[in-house]
């Protein structure tokens, strides 16, 4: 079922709940889902009612309806001077607005009064009525909304918006470090969001696969290579290759250097030179550095032995990596790479930037002196004085490419902080050159560093490493719970994926732009807001519909038609108003683009859920009491699956 029929069907439904309320039709505002959302249904049910009794346009009404810091202020509250109304006495104002207000099914009244502040408390009943249903039936695609990414939310065949998200790239043979996990995993998130939002989202991974280390690394894999460890291990053999072959290189950079001293020395004494010039020369002529040199230019050049090993690398790579992003849920649709952008489009990058003279020549390089616009961006150098591009023309020549070929309506490029001033060079020239409708489109999200990140085996190289290290250490926590411990299916993967899920936590739980402290012991705890503990609500969820099934044999398959009526505590009232925010919460994290806003809903509703557990028993409840709190708890665990799923977590059943 398409998305568009799914909800006509919710909308029926909904209306058909609404009626039994004394409600003809359902509450919509212009660009609102209330079959998707359940604020959007309250909210322009008061904007509704509002308008009709203080006179003021529903466009002005709808807008200022806000969420609440506090539960005690409403679930809503409106700022009555947002409503700009002429008038001194705004206190007044909101006085007169709330005992206008009339009787509504879904709204208590009277309607609390604090200064110019208005407060909208949500009637218990119609809300569980409404809000467990509708999680119960959408299931895993509650809180999202394909709509958002239509060019026109208006007509479904309108199509959907393209994004493209670049993300990870990693260099080839060296070190998975902790820029490209931050980048990995922010970046997968995005992924989720966009695609939970409808838009047709394009997971690129623009890897480091171009220049002379290639050179390097093919004359190191000949000297110190094996086959068997090649197949076996791509990217950590390549690495090794390449610390070995680099350090060759750099021993004969010494000698040379070392000796060249020597020839200076014994010039000045009048003395013969001679052989020590040849020994420099054939270092220079036949080291490492200059046969790397001509083995990239053998690939420059498209010689196909030259090109056919550093296409082995690549692909042996490649295959590695995505077993290694397979674990976090992660899987691209394209694997660029610097190799991929053709001469032709860094030729062409360059003439035009002549042409509309935004480049000059400096000394003998290429420069474009971006001050004019802004000191800050200061000069950006497109060419070295050898003719060499940099990468800034290989990203503006690669941004042509992208656009070309996918057309984007968003392009999104996640990458540390310390690449602030490349962007925004690489932005400012597209405008400059008359291209600012491809640099509208495009964004640098950036993001802090990781701090003091090592493995308990030593410094991290590869996220291999890191993952298999959190898992053994997570493996450590479980069998501490021995009773516990022997109920788990598979303890390995159950540890690999808490341990993946505490990594992903951690990297996600502060803002974006803040840098964090790699800290093993604090990740992998079940105490405080961390990955394991939100596994464990997870759990605890699937762990209650089980113990419920084993005592009750004949529990409806379909939750949502049970009587909701028994669910009067205020435990229970407080986690629906938590699941109705969902949606919201949703809708606000494409605002944010920060992996924190679902996380801290998420953590804010395990602790809703845990202290809840004491006042709503499942197990030794009367049949309707127990079935009501059951569908309760399924709409909570839904919520929680949905949301760790966005943000690329897997939930697990027993831990």
């Amino acid at each position: 079922m398409d998305a568009s029929k799914a909800s006509a069907a919710s909308v029926d439904e909904l209306s058909a709940i609404l009626k039994s309320m004394g409600l003809d039709t359902v509450p919509q505002q212009p660009n609102t889902y209330p079959a998707l959302n359940p604020f959007d249904l309250f909210r322009s049910h008061i904007t509704e009612l509002l308008s009709k009794s203080s006179g003021i346009d529903a466009k002005i009404i709808y807008p200022t309806l806000a969420w609440t810091a506090k539960p005690e202020n409403g679930d809503l509250q409106l700022a009555v001077p947002a409503l700009r109304q002429k008038t001194k006495d705004m206190p007044g104002l909101a006085k007169q607005i709330a005992e206008s207000f009339p009787e509504s099914p879904l709204i208590k009244t009277p309607l609390t009064v604090n200064g110019t502040w208005i407060g909208f408390f949500f009637k218990p009943e119609p809300l569980i009525k409404l809000v467990i249903p509708t999680i119960l039936k959408a299931g895993p695609s509650y809180g999202f909304n394909p709509s958002l990414g239509l060019r026109d939310p208006a007509n479904p065949d309108s199509g959907r918006k393209k994004m493209l998200i670049d993300f990870s790239s990693p260099n080839i043979a060296k070190p998975f470090h902790a820029g490209h996990l931050r980048s990995t995993i922010i970046g997968g998130f995005l992924a989720n969001l966009y695609s939970a939002a409808g838009w047709d989202v394009v997971r690129l991974n623009y890897l480091g696969d171009w220049g002379k280390q290639y050179g390097v690394l093919a004359l190191g894999f000949d000297k110190f290579g094996s086959e068997e460890e090649l197949l076996n291990n791509p990217v950590g053999h390549l690495y090794d290759v390449y610390v070995k072959i680099s350090k060759t290189a750099a021993e004969e950079a010494d000698i040379a250097k070392a000796k060249k001293q020597e020839i200076a020395a014994l010039k000045e004494t009048g003395e013969d030179t001679s052989s020590l010039e040849a020994e420099v020369k054939k270092i220079e002529e036949e080291g490492v550095d200059e046969q790397a040199r001509k083995y990239f230019k053998r690939m420059v050049d498209g010689e196909p032995v030259a090109l056919g090993i550093w296409k082995r690398f690549r692909e042996l790579s490649i295959e590695k990596y995505k077993k290694t992003y397979a674990r976090l849920n992660i899987e691209y649709d394209v694997y660029w790479g610097e190799s991929q952008v053709k001469d032709e489009s860094m030729e062409e990058a360059a003439r035009i930037m002549q042409e509309k003279e935004v480049s000059e020549d400096s000394d003998g390089a290429v420069i474009v002196d971006l001050t004019k616009y802004s000191k800050k961006l200061g000069k950006a150098i497109v060419k070295k004085k050898d003719g060499t591009s940099l990468y800034l023309t290989r990203d503006i020549g690669g941004l042509f490419e992208r656009y070309e070929t996918y057309g984007f309506d968003k392009q999104i490029y996640v990458v540390a902080s310390q690449q602030d001033l490349h962007f925004a060079q690489l932005f400012k020239i597209m405008e400059a050159i008359g291209r600012k409708d491809i640099a509208e489109k495009c964004q640098h999200i950036n993001f802090g560093m990781v701090l003091g990140m090592s493995t308990r085996k030593g410094t991290a190289k590869f996220l291999d490493d890191i993952l298999r290290d959190v898992g053994d250490k997570m493996h450590e926590v479980m069998k501490t719970n021995a009773t516990k411990y022997e109920q788990v299916e598979d303890p390995e993967k159950t540890a690999d994926t808490l341990g993946i899920s505490a990594v992903m936590v951690q990297d996600m739980k502060g803002k974006r732009i803040n840098n964090y402290h790699f800290d093993m012991d604090r990740m992998t705890s079940f105490e405080g807001d961390t990955g394991p503990y939100l596994q464990y609500a997870h759990a605890r969820l699937c762990s209650i519909n089980r113990k419920a099934a084993a005592v009750v044999s004949d529990i409806p398959s379909d939750l949502s038609t049970v009587d909701l009526s028994p669910l009067v505590e205020p435990h229970a009232i407080d986690l629906v108003r938590q699941l109705a925010s969902w949606p919201d919460t949703f809708i606000n994290t494409l605002k944010t683009q920060e992996p924190t806003t679902v996380l801290t809903y998420l953590f804010k509703m395990a602790h809703a859920l845990s202290s809840s557990y004491d006042h709503l028993q499942v197990v030794g409840s009367e049949r309707n009491v127990m079935l009501a709190r059951l569908a309760l708890y399924t709409a909570a665990r839904q919520v929680l699956n949905n949301g760790m799923r966005l943000l690329g977590l897997s939930p697990v059943e027993r831990m």
